[in-house]
């Protein structure tokens, strides 16, 4: 029993741990090989499959054990392995590494034989020569004031996209609605019927609406949503409108799980591969990883204790997060749609706080 205990938190550490790096690497990698005008829909395409892979787990998950849904889960994995073998490396790695030809061959090869690249590529051979002079740097040279901004932003929006209570939602959504008094099988497959097109609609407005309007949007859902779950529990606890408090819970979580997977499920990964430069990406990336998943440890592990101190006050506390984010995205983040990484970048580093320079083109 005890070598079986500690061959599952063997393997539940080596998920986290390659599921912590890919959240970080796949996006950024994403948004280093494509044009800028596609840059969002493309990126917002990872969150798009792994929307499908966890709803397909809800799912199957219903009427599989938990071993055999794990023995599932490898295969997938397998298949990337091998896909991992026939994908170009990021010609903006190629051009900081010095490889000059494999990054043209590379940028050729992903714009297509016929694409005049030249422009492109010098702009990102001049961006990246500018970065090459400066020191070299470390994770302490995050907190630069060229860099602050950045860090505001990329930091700040994993933390209102995890305390906003997604995490809380995803993980005990069958607790949720059993809570509430509504059937948990038939609330986890509604989840997984609206997640799937929400997260697709994201992906087509992303290069048409902008960063911005989708992110306020998708938090004000969140906080509508997470208000109406609180507000099912606090009639509940006052035994007021007891018939229709079920379904308010299931309108409630299932107005969230839309709105999340609208934008705040995609674009905060999205914007933190865009605005760091390419010398700093390996730190903030770090930064930001650990705080993202740190920040979903601290909800997880606290949420069923709140829910047994006040089930209405926790998903209120969420709907002030999630309220709380539509004001920090208005006045801090920036607009990035049709902007090359390099243009980006320039702007984010020479940002003085309340001051933005970065405006939709």
């Amino acid at each position: 029993m005890l070598k079986g205990v500690w061959w599952l938190d063997l393997g539940r550490l080596s998920v986290g741990y390659g599921i912590g790096l890919l959240s970080y690497i796949v996006p950024v990698y994403i948004a280093e090989i494509t044009p800028k005008n596609l840059r969002g829909g493309f990126t917002t395409v990872n969150q798009l499959m792994i929307c499908c892979g966890s709803s397909l787990a809800f799912l199957f998950g219903t009427f599989l054990t938990w071993r055999t849904l794990a023995l599932l889960g490898v295969f997938p994995c397998l298949l990337q392995l091998v896909g991992l073998l026939f994908i170009p490396e990021s010609p903006r790695w190629l051009a900081k590494v010095g490889h000059h030809a494999r990054f043209e061959a590379a940028l050729q090869s992903l714009r297509g034989k016929e694409t005049d690249i030249s422009l492109e590529a010098e702009e990102i051979k001049d961006f990246t020569e500018t970065l090459q002079r400066s020191p070299k740097t470390t994770v302490l040279d995050l907190f630069q004031k060229k860099y602050l901004h950045s860090v505001v932003v990329g930091v700040g929006l994993m933390v209102f996209q995890q305390f906003g209570g997604v995490n809380a939602v995803c993980f005990y959504a069958s607790a949720i609605f059993v809570s509430a008094g509504f059937s948990s099988d038939i609330g986890s497959i509604a989840m997984v019927i609206i997640q799937i097109p929400m997260t697709t609609l994201g992906v087509f407005l992303m290069d048409v609406s902008g960063r911005r309007p989708l992110l306020m949007i998708s938090a004000a859902g969140t906080c509508l949503g997470c208000f109406l779950v609180g507000m099912s529990f606090l009639f509940k606890g006052h035994e007021l409108l007891m018939n229709v408090n079920p379904f308010f819970a299931l309108v409630g979580i299932l107005v969230f799980t839309g709105s999340f997977s609208l934008g705040m499920g995609g674009i905060p990964w999205v914007i933190m591969s865009e605005i760091f430069p390419i010398n700093m990406k390996a730190s903030a990336g770090s930064l930001v990883t650990l705080i993202s998943w740190f920040g979903s440890w601290i909800v997880s592990y606290a949420f069923n204790f709140l829910m047994a101190w006040n089930s209405a006050g926790t998903f209120f506390m969420f709907a002030t997060v999630c309220g709380l984010t539509v004001l920090f995205v208005a006045k801090l983040v920036p607009e990035t749609k049709d902007r090359t990484l390099e243009e980006i970048q320039a702007s984010m580093n020479s940002f003085s706080l309340g001051k933005p320079r970065i405006q939709h083109p």
